[in-house]
């Protein structure tokens, strides 16, 4: 199944790469159906998950340099499914969403392919060197949606974003290189590496192993002060690209953080875990003022996700603490942070093919050209204000649930922090207010006049992703009895 998931978007960017001769409407259909494959592979083995059996189920194994311990191996647990079920969702999305792709349809559904597929395998693979390869081809495809299909800048965007976060991606491969060197027997495998924790007690070595992995991967959350990559990549990329820049590519900075330091390297993490708790902070309350400072659509909606972002850090790193007699609390801050990636993954992904609607309907990302669209558009007022209440923490909506349990969770173990990080929820409140108020309310611009509603397509994608964000704000046990039997097995190790 797993395989399944992890190459039908390939075959997909194959097929279209292969020849010129496909029909735009042909490309997309082919892009929609091998995307949907995916997806549907990766419900078959949410279906086939068994809670109460081992961490890692659906292993599949190929080996590929014995000797040095390379093989393809893929397999998840609980965490891995839930975010990966939800990426490929999102891909979905994105490529169903309506764009004008410059007369390159063919070439833009490729590129969308590839990156699903490689997306996919950061979040599957159950090998140390498939995951950096996976992760680091995560930027090519990013790289040419962005500089190709995007707007305003997008070379130098483009530019800016693959740089900066290749250079993390080094930081990060030192940090595997020497990890994989205190192994005894030299392997790859995850699960080998989790269950030995080869630098428990290591001193400094170990340290510094953690903190080269930690930058590598804040750089990809990206968490305050190595996040200033993403506010143009995301103003500049297209609403698809951005949709899935925010709902998949940071979730590999914090879902690296689960699978690597945190289950690796638990020993280590725990002695930075408040460091790392106070970093989130910052980019807790950061994100949000910027982002209640920001006049342009686009750019307020990227420092909202270096917001929720840190949410999930703070959850981890108080998963990771070890202050004793709150196992509890922490296995629920680790659900929670999970919770969190799969909450702003539906949500800000909505945000931003809402952001690329408006911006194919005006070529206009400046809050203060629109007004009075609730007479004009109201189906589309009304999926952004579910999607803004979501992000702001709304009861009922899935962005609650996640921040109710890494809040609760870091009351027990940092109160302090938890006290001051509420304020990043009031400021978060008042910036999607704000957001909602100048964008559908008060008098309509007269070059508004003709503004059209969604299409039939854009209301059922959207309308998808939020019948995704009810589900889980209402009804959560499908997806928390999920997690939580994952984060369970990871805290009852430590």
């Amino acid at each position: 199944m797993l395989t399944v998931a992890l190459f039908a978007p390939l075959l997909g960017a194959l097929v279209l790469t292969a020849t010129s001769r496909w029909s735009a409407f042909q490309a997309r259909f082919i892009a929609a159906s091998l995307s949907a494959v995916s997806l549907l592979a990766l419900v078959a083995a949410w279906l086939a998950f068994d809670p109460a059996g081992p961490l890692f189920q659906h292993i599949e194994e190929v080996q590929w340099v014995p000797s040095l311990g390379m093989a393809y191996r893929v397999g998840v647990d609980g965490i891995a499914l839930a975010v990966s079920t939800m990426s490929a969702l999102l891909f979905v999305a994105a490529i169903v969403y309506p764009f004008d792709t410059k007369g390159e349809t063919r070439q833009y559904y490729a590129w969308l392919l590839f990156l699903n597929s490689v997306s996919l395998g950061v979040f599957l693979a159950l090998d140390l060197l498939m995951f950096y390869v996976c992760f680091d081809l995560t930027l090519v495809g990013m790289y040419f949606l962005i500089g190709r299909w995007g707007h305003g800048n997008p070379q130098l965007a483009a530019f800016k974003f693959f740089l900066y976060t290749f250079a993390g991606s080094l930081v990060l491969l030192l940090g595997i290189i020497g990890l994989y060197l205190s192994l005894d027997s030299p392997t790859f495998d995850m699960r080998v590496i989790i269950e030995q924790q080869p630098l428990a007690g290591g001193g400094i070595y170990a340290s510094l192993v953690f903190v080269a992995m930690m930058v590598g991967l804040a750089i990809k959350t990206p968490l305050v002060p190595v996040h200033t990559w993403l506010p143009q990549a995301h103003v500049d990329a297209p609403g698809p690209a951005s949709a899935i820049l925010a709902g998949v590519l940071l979730k590999m900075g914090t879902y690296g953080m689960i699978r690597l330091p945190l289950a690796m390297l638990g020993e280590t993490f725990a002695r930075f875990a408040l460091p790392v708790a106070v970093l989130a902070l910052v980019a807790i309350l950061y994100g949000s003022l910027v982002a209640l400072g920001q006049d342009n659509l686009k750019r307020r909606i990227a420092y909202t996700s270096i917001n929720h972002m840190g949410y999930t850090v703070l959850g981890i790193a108080v998963a990771a603490s070890l202050i004793g007699g709150h196992e509890e609390a922490r296995r629920l801050a680790l659900t929670g942070a999970t919770v969190e990636m799969v909450a702003h993954g539906l949500i800000t992904g909505s945000l931003f093919l809402i952001s690329g609607s408006l911006f194919q309907r005006t070529g206009d990302y400046a809050m203060e050209r629109y007004g009075g669209l609730a007479r004009r558009a109201p189906q589309l007022t009304a999926l952004t204000v579910l999607a803004a209440f979501a992000s702001l923490g709304m009861p009922g909506l899935a962005g609650f649930v996640a921040e109710f349990q890494v809040f609760t969770g870091t009351f027990a173990v940092y109160p302090w922090l938890a006290v001051l990080g509420v304020l990043g929820i009031v400021v978060t409140a008042a910036l999607f207010l704000d957001l909602l108020r100048r964008l559908f309310f008060g008098a309509l611009p007269e070059h508004l006049d003709d503004f059209p509603d969604l299409d039939r397509t854009e209301i059922s994608v959207l309308g998808g992703l939020a019948l995704g964000v009810v589900a889980i704000g209402v009804a959560p046990h499908f997806l928390l009895d999920l997690i939580e039997a994952s984060s369970g097995l990871l805290m009852g190790g430590r």
